[in-house]
């Protein structure tokens, strides 16, 4: 059982978005730890989120990877970008996912690149609408993500054929 997990493991690159040192203020002192966020993704339609908390950042990192893990979503891509413009709210943070012709690359910042790579997105253009906070970014990214559909789930949805939904 071990060696299966090794290998579905290393399907799986991970990226670190933030590093905080957080304190919680004690009779003696100060009590140090570190929260990590990472995201995970196979580059080809898989990504996920997660944080971890521990008093060693390698630690902290662990089990962050073992949290995105589990919160992995599947990812529509049409040719390297995604089916459709889609708008992702969480908190304070706003994030707008537009797709891209071939060759534009990807045009995010850190934190919704690292989502936006991760999930194997090649081309699309993106814009952070008001918070810069990086967890609230990228869950934002998240939320965009998941709210795209193939024109097949739509047209099935509707009870039409696509070429009726694409016009």
């Amino acid at each position: 059982m071990q060696h299966r997990n090794r290998i579905e493991d290393s399907e799986f690159v991970e990226k670190i978005v933030a590093i905080k040192r957080v304190a919680k203020v004690v009779k003696g002192g100060k009590n140090f730890r570190f929260a990590v966020l990472v995201v995970v993704g196979n580059k080809n339609g898989k990504v996920g989120v997660g944080t971890g908390k521990a008093q060693e950042i390698p630690e902290a990192v662990r089990k962050g990877i073992e949290d995105a893990k589990k919160n992995l979503i599947d990812v529509p891509i049409l040719d390297g970008t995604i089916p459709h413009e889609s708008l992702g709210v969480f908190g304070a943070g706003k994030v707008l996912l537009k797709p891209a012709p071939e060759g534009t690359g990807v045009i995010a910042g850190g934190p919704v690149r690292a989502v936006v790579e991760l999930a194997g997105i090649k081309n699309v253009v993106s814009k952070s609408l008001g918070s810069a906070n990086a967890r609230n970014m990228v869950n934002a990214t998240v939320v965009a993500l998941k709210q795209l559909k193939r024109a097949e789930e739509v047209a099935k949805l509707r009870e039409k054929n696509v070429d009726e939904i694409l016009g």
